[in-house]
């Protein structure tokens, strides 16, 4: 789904200000993801339309300045753009891959891991409207971001050029960045994740367990438990926040892993296989093949090219 661009000029400069910050900060570092000085902020930055980046998110705000960018959550895509942001609640296993960017005007994303308790703090302290425990709203939205949330995140980043502000206004500015997005037009869906009990915050427990256990047998019913939820209820909710069942959920987590081991440690397919939990290698194959478009020993020849490039 594609989220339509407010086009004021207003909005352009602040993202043309925070574009040529970017590209400050990032100049001849290369593409991928750059650390800053600031506590849970780094840049992103690639100078070429890229492959499908197959990774399990937490939760995060992304701010595009410059470039476009398209986000697979199980069979769901949101492209996003320029004054534009991202919002993940959730760890959620996605796929994303840069649409629009060159070596002259590459893709610049402002990238802000989320600290859910301080935005449940922050609601706690405002005379928001609390949201309806019982809703059940995505793990991930798409929105376009208003003239005081760019400005929160541009005069975020100018602290880099003063460190020694750091301490003392960082922290106050990340809180101004969470009141916006409370504030703001998603302002409903970010409140049912800072609300005490919700039906996502209970959700998101069970998908910590998962995160912890996923190379073991998770029955439903164990899960729905751990949720304070019956069988039933937990399913419906469940997918609704992620896009998928509990059994995809842990399948794509168990994936995912595996071809990080083949990746990063040589491990061969059927070793991968066996070390996320899968006891059959034909199921493993053909699994891994739905989910990354080749088999296990082509993906992983065709990653290792792109990475060389």
């Amino acid at each position: 789904m594609a989220i339509e661009i407010v086009n004021h000029r207003a909005l352009d400069n602040e993202c043309e200000k925070l574009a040529a910050l970017l590209t400050r900060h990032t100049n001849g570092q290369g593409n991928g993801s750059h650390p800053t000085a600031i506590n849970k902020l780094e840049f992103r930055r690639a100078s070429f339309v890229s492959t499908p980046l197959h990774q399990v998110c937490e939760p995060l705000l992304v701010i595009i300045v410059q470039g476009e960018k398209t986000v697979l959550l199980g069979e769901e895509t949101y492209s996003y753009g320029v004054a534009q942001y991202l919002v993940i609640s959730v760890d959620l296993p996605l796929s994303a891959f840069v649409v629009e960017a060159t070596p002259e005007k590459p893709y610049l994303a402002f990238k802000l891991k989320l600290d859910l308790r301080q935005l449940c703090d922050i609601l706690a302290e405002t005379k928001a409207i609390a949201s309806n425990k019982e809703n059940s709203v995505k793990g991930l939205f798409v929105s376009n971001a208003d003239a005081p949330l760019l400005d929160c995140a541009l005069r975020l980043t100018r602290l880099l050029d003063t460190p020694q502000d750091i301490p003392i206004l960082a922290p106050m500015i990340v809180r101004e960045i969470y009141y916006r997005l409370l504030m703001g037009e998603q302002g409903e869906a970010v409140r049912q994740i800072a609300t005490s009990g919700s039906t996502m915050q209970r959700i998101a427990k069970a998908i910590k367990l998962i995160n912890a256990n996923f190379t073991k047998l998770m029955r439903v019913e164990d899960l729905a438990q751990h949720a304070s939820m019956s069988a039933s209820s937990f399913h419906y909710h469940f997918k609704a926040v992620t896009s998928m069942s509990p059994l995809q959920y842990q399948k794509q987590l168990r994936l995912l892993e595996a071809r990080r081991l083949m990746l990063t440690e040589d491990s061969d397919a059927s070793s991968a296989a066996y070390r996320v939990g899968y006891e059959s290698a034909s199921q493993f194959s053909r699994e891994y093949s739905r989910l990354f478009g080749a088999p296990p020993i082509g993906d992983i020849k065709r990653s290792r090219i792109v990475r060389a490039m």
